[in-house]
């Protein structure tokens, strides 16, 4: 099957710019979103071996996707104990997931999509199904497993509506590339009418797999530690912050403040390694990565690694940020709903958009625009405890109603399997 002119393009460019990747990499290990001990996975190379038998490939973007993908392998698991699994994803958030691998597992990083990494991750691994979460899409890496004959399937697929317009104006590429998966199944409607309109066929969407997540998993005596430290002082905490998000919320703890003079603000910034610059726009705040104690401080700076469930569980409100500026879209609220924490949200939430439409619509989160509303909300849930309790039963009864959307994700992926060993004997 050849492949369309803006697909050829892409495989060229990605063909031209390969020496850049190497530098990049390097750059991008000093300021400590890669792994230098593992950038030869970044090239598809590995001292790993490829496992006997049937072997199922996961891929997802970061921690939301991996998160998904890992009750994908253990509902499969469930049903076909002969599997063993590969996970591959982007970022050290998610590979922390994955640090102590499930039995028959193995974390690598994500190939860099270029043919000729694509081609020898693939040789090596050898997938007999290549399962992609979402939208994290790449052609070199589709392209190459369709051509080895390995099974493509995409779940839990959420194409934002902007993504959708952009692939209508390459209407073949879209044919190509969304052909090659031999399942599609959608998070919601809006997305399985807009890929079936790309490739001409129905597409099901048996729901949004992230409902059917269970809460994070806490360290007890981690939150008993915080919970003796922080007292009885009211806290918040402000998660997944991006640059320039940081200023509205020490901007809106300032006026809490006013109300609340012992209030403790907890920042979570989406990437960690931004929690120096953080803790010095917040006056030297203590770090978590650091170990400092929060003490009588007003802030703290939560910039470790999969501890974000820890201090939704702290946390009584908490803002899912990601979401205040224009340019941003938004993350996963449904972690906090399962937590108990009474959610707030900016009004960008582009990638979470149907969750939070019914969320918003249960009454189960509350939209804030600025620094003002944020003061006000919080100061408001922290003093209504019946106002704080209805907004989190609303949000966890949206949140608990994803059962029946893996069942159908696993019955489909399981038709794409080759026979188990015994049963072909």
């Amino acid at each position: 099957m050849s492949l369309p002119l803006g697909l050829r393009l892409y495989r060229t460019a990605t063909g031209v710019l390969a020496p850049l990747t190497g530098p990049l990499l390097q750059w991008r290990a000093s300021q400590g979103k890669e792994d230098r001990a593992r950038l030869n996975e970044r090239f598809g190379r590995t001292a790993a071996s490829r496992p006997r038998g049937a072997l199922v490939w996961l891929h997802g973007a970061s921690v939301g996707e991996t998160r998904v993908l890992m009750q994908v392998r253990e509902a499969l698991a469930a049903r076909r104990n002969d599997l063993s699994f590969l996970f591959t994803s982007g970022t050290r958030t998610s590979a922390s997931l994955l640090a102590n691998p499930p039995p028959h597992a193995v974390h690598q990083y994500a190939p860099l999509d270029r043919a000729d990494v694509a081609r020898r991750f693939i040789a090596h691994w050898r997938p007999d199904l290549a399962v992609f979460a979402e939208s994290d899409l790449w052609p070199n890496l589709i392209e190459e497993a369709a051509r080895s004959g390995t099974k493509l399937a995409l779940v839990n697929a959420r194409i934002s509506p902007r993504s959708l317009a952009s692939w209508a104006r390459r209407p073949e590429s879209a044919r190509h590339l969304f052909g090659r998966f031999a399942a599609i199944l959608a998070a919601d409607a809006r997305t399985a009418d807009g890929i079936g309109a790309l490739v001409g066929r129905a597409i099901a969407a048996p729901g949004n797999l992230k409902l059917a997540a269970p809460a994070p998993k806490v360290d007890a005596n981690a939150l008993d530690a915080l919970r003796r430290e922080i007292g009885l002082r009211p806290v918040w905490l402000a998660a997944s912050t991006h640059p320039g998000e940081d200023e509205i919320v020490l901007e809106a703890h300032q006026r809490i403040q006013a109300k609340f003079p012992d209030a403790l603000l907890v920042i979570a910034p989406r990437h960690p390694e931004r929690g120096a610059a953080i803790a010095a726009l917040a006056g030297h705040a203590p770090r978590r990565s650091a170990k400092d104690a929060i003490s009588q401080s007003s802030v703290f700076i939560a910039d470790t690694i999969g501890e974000l469930g820890l201090f939704y569980a702290l946390a009584p409100v908490s803002l899912v940020a990601g979401s205040l500026l224009p340019h941003l879209k938004g993350h996963n609220p449904v972690e906090p709903a399962k937590l108990k924490s009474a959610i707030l949200t900016g009004p960008h939430v582009e990638s979470f958009a149907d969750t939070f439409a019914e969320l918003l619509a249960a009454k189960g989160a509350v939209t804030v625009h600025d620094a003002d509303a944020i003061a006000d909300i919080v100061a408001h849930l922290w003093g209504s405890e019946p106002d704080r309790e209805a907004l989190l039963d609303a949000a966890f009864k949206v949140t608990s109603r994803g059962g029946a959307s893996l069942d159908k994700t696993i019955n489909a992926l399981e038709a794409l399997l080759p026979a188990p060993a015994h049963a072909a004997a």
